[in-house]
């Protein structure tokens, strides 16, 4: 065994995970599992926690190194585990001197908890790598940090104040991905829509956007990953409307359907403004898919209340639903506020996935017949634009991005012919 990393979390873990694996891989450690965890909720960590011991009972010789968001904001907790070798913080873990130094000095016997306080850190570097290994999509980390503070999550101290990385860098590696293969590019971060306030001039993600595809033409597909839609630009709007390579599927960070519930959780919209933003989105690009995240049964959260959740499944037309119990997360308001049962929350979270089936089952029916370009992954499983998976029953080759007619459906994914 060389290095491997288990990855917990979003989007961005993932393009972090393969930085750290080239960084200790390039300072030649060996048996290293590197687990990059995730903090949004407080089952995440109780997750991350029980995958390494059993990592420790699987790999006995493994020495295990702990970073991401979990590690950040709880590192005696992860140190405390006699599992693990070393906790790492998260501005630490992308730098190629935190691994050589491990080569250097062994694992464990430097301090055992390297994390500084990610609140100083002002800036994100760009890391440079030429693809991600096992995905057939690019990630580019365009920003980093959150400068909000919703009642219920802790990512911030996590991973800091938001920073974000210039456009002559996002560019520069766009067009290496490109050069090196990758026919779709996903532009991620952890609030994406706050790009470049921290940058001379102010430049907007759809400033971003528009000179991504201006100066890398060749680049066949572009996705954004979440957004905040109260924050989209009007540049952004414009290339959605103007621009087939940025692929139609948006996933938005909505949370909730209800005003009280979304004031108590200090978002910065409400239910009118996700409803509009929608409507607006489909009027310029009428085959946009939406898929949205939304808490259910937040403290103090009615049955009434709830039902606003379900009702805005529909009137956003949201397609693609992650449904996050809610999970009281130590440290933040939200976990102080009068709690919702734990059967209440169990079962507000089977229904809203329920109707988010129900949702998914809607569009996949809507799509048979239908002619669609797919991207190529593993197992004979391909992508819409729309984002919807494709199965195949016939050799396909990974990367490649087909034209196809879908023949039908199971339920949960699209069938091609």
């Amino acid at each position: 065994m060389a290095v491997e990393v288990v990855t917990f979390g979003c989007r961005l873990n993932i393009y972090e995970s393969e930085t750290m694996q080239r960084h200790a891989e390039g300072a030649g450690l060996g048996e290293v599992v590197i687990v990059n965890t995730c903090a949004v909720t407080g089952e995440a960590t109780r997750q991350a926690r029980q995958s390494i011991r059993r990592i420790a009972r699987e790999k006995p010789g493994a020495r295990i190194i702990v970073t991401g968001c979990a590690a950040q904001v709880e590192p005696e907790t992860f140190a405390a585990m006699p599992e693990v070798s070393q906790v790492v913080g998260n501005h630490e873990k992308m730098k190629a001197e935190t691994w050589a130094g491990m080569r250097d000095f062994g694992i464990g016997t430097s301090e055992r908890i390297l994390v500084n306080d990610i609140m100083a850190v002002k800036e994100t570097a760009m890391h440079l790598i030429d693809g991600l290994r096992g995905h057939t999509r690019a990630f580019v980390q365009v920003q980093n940090g959150c400068d909000h503070r919703c009642t219920f999550c802790i990512i911030p101290y996590g991973r800091g104040n938001s920073r974000s990385v210039p456009m002559g860098a996002v560019v520069d590696q766009v067009r290496t991905l490109v050069e090196h293969g990758s026919r779709e590019v996903v532009l991620t971060g952890v609030d994406i829509t706050s790009y470049g306030r921290d940058l001379p001039g102010e430049p907007k993600l759809g400033t971003l956007v528009k000179g991504i595809l201006r100066h890398v033409p060749e680049l066949e597909r572009l996705r954004i990953s979440s957004i905040d839609s109260v924050e989209a630009d009007g540049d952004l709007l414009d290339v959605i409307a103007g621009e087939h390579r940025l692929m139609p599927h948006l996933h938005l960070s909505l949370q909730a359907g209800d005003d009280m519930v979304l004031k108590r959780m200090k978002r910065r919209h409400l239910r009118g403004d996700a409803i509009a933003f929608c409507e607006q989105v489909k009027r310029l690009r009428p085959d946009m898919i939406f898929g949205a995240d939304i808490i259910a049964g937040f403290p103090t959260e009615t049955e009434e209340m709830f039902s606003r959740s379900l009702d805005i499944v529909e009137e956003c037309d949201l397609t693609h639903l992650h449904v996050f119990p809610f999970s009281p997360r130590p440290g933040t308001p939200a976990a102080r506020m009068p709690q919702v049962a734990r059967d209440v929350v169990k079962d507000r979270a089977r229904r809203l996935r329920g109707k988010g089936e129900a949702a998914l089952l809607k569009h996949l029916t809507a799509e048979v017949g239908a002619r669609r370009t797919v991207l190529i992954e593993l197992n004979q499983l391909g992508r819409t634009e729309g984002f919807t998976p494709v199965r195949f029953t016939r050799p396909v080759t990974r990367g490649e991005i087909m034209s196809v007619t879908i023949a039908g459906h199971d339920g949960k994914e699209l069938l091609a012919a």
